[in-house]
């Protein structure tokens, strides 16, 4: 199965959307899990805030909460879309987080410490009808960028919520988008599914006046999750074949393939220093890998979710990693011994 499919048979399953011996998975003694809180659908999103002390979840169940890093206990739960809340990202400053809709094809943000909606963000013109895939703070926090399944990728200023630049894919659907972290440019998967043939691309435009400044080469396989190092230099993004692939940005050569998953790749992140990558797996797969960025080598597997994991997250101080998945639960790792901190939600 590749993750095109997924994503809709997902939402459909939903409601109707450094060392080579240490490869083993990970012996986990299971922490007691947090039965009373957690979400009622599928964890679509995970990302902690910019201090940490914090993170915030999406879910199938339309709603985003708030969480205490330390305790794991909810500290708030955000109401106001209609679908499925596919992607959440805090602003810079952590002070806000911005919000997908999946389907009802909007785009909210949210003051943190009142629960408030500060603002909607909605298409007044779609070429297809379609549903948001991600959403993210611009480095500044002053702009915000979605993409769209109408195969459009869209800069919204989040002050105002006018749109101001909206750019075209030429396959299909656009599954991810990341700005650069100089603010200059984005970066954005460009994928179509004919009949179970896939062809992907990815696309670097500059972020002020459109321009295309690198087309990659296309590949055969769905494109999901896409990431920036921390320097600019170089993509991260995962394939419905299994892979992990590092490109550098000018030449857009591949760097390294990464290898290990045995199911399609939902989610990739470097670490906040860029020395480690972070994935997150479907299929018949279901772990979180820890890789090596120099080498490419795998450094740990977490094994515990019962179905696939959507998101995953690091710490920023790289010490804990989130992983968010269709079993509804939230669990915390330990990034350095594997171990698991504590499961948020009863799995399902």
């Amino acid at each position: 199965m590749r993750l095109q499919k997924a994503i809709f048979l997902l939402f459909a399953l939903a409601l109707f959307s450094t060392c080579k011996t240490a490869k083993a998975k990970v012996e986990i003694v299971e922490e007691p899990e947090l039965p009373q809180q957690g979400h009622a659908g599928p964890v679509f999103s995970v990302a902690f805030s910019p201090d940490g002390n914090r993170f915030v979840s999406g879910s199938g169940d339309t709603t985003i909460k708030l969480w205490d890093t330390k305790t794991g206990r909810e500290i708030k739960t955000f109401k106001g879309h209609t679908s499925w809340v596919n992607s959440v990202a805090f602003s810079p400053d952590g002070k806000q987080i911005v919000s997908s809709g999946s389907y009802e094809n909007k785009v909210k943000l949210w003051d943190i410490e009142t629960g408030e909606l500060i603002r909607t963000y909605s298409l007044t013109f779609a070429l297809l009808p379609g549903m948001v895939t991600s959403v993210t703070f611009s480095p500044d926090g002053k702009q915000i960028l979605a993409s769209y399944s109408d195969n459009t990728v869209r800069i919204w200023d989040a002050l105002s919520g006018r749109e101001l630049r909206m750019f075209n894919g030429q396959l299909g659907m656009i599954t991810s988008a990341a700005f650069n972290p100089n603010g200059k440019q984005i970066i954005f998967l460009d994928q179509s599914d004919n009949l179970g043939k896939f062809a992907a691309t990815i696309k670097y435009i500059d972020a002020a006046t459109g321009k295309e400044l690198k087309t990659f080469p296309r590949y055969r396989e769905s494109l999901y999750s896409i990431s920036f190092s921390p320097d600019g230099d170089s993509i991260l993004f995962g394939s419905g074949d299994g892979n992990i692939k590092i490109c550098d940005v000018v030449s857009g050569k591949e760097i390294k393939t990464l290898s290990g998953h045995t199911g399609w790749i939902n989610s990739v992140c470097f670490s906040h220093d860029g020395s480690q990558i972070v994935s997150g797996s479907g299929s018949n797969d279901n772990t979180i890998k820890l890789w090596d960025t120099a080498t490419g080598r795998e450094i740990r597997t977490f094994a515990g979710h019962t179905s696939w994991v959507i998101s995953v997250a690091f710490s920023p101080d790289s010490k804990q990693i989130l992983s968010g998945s269709r079993d509804t639960s939230i669990k915390q790792w330990d990034a350095k011994t594997g171990e698991l901190i504590r499961t948020i939600g009863t799995q399902k």
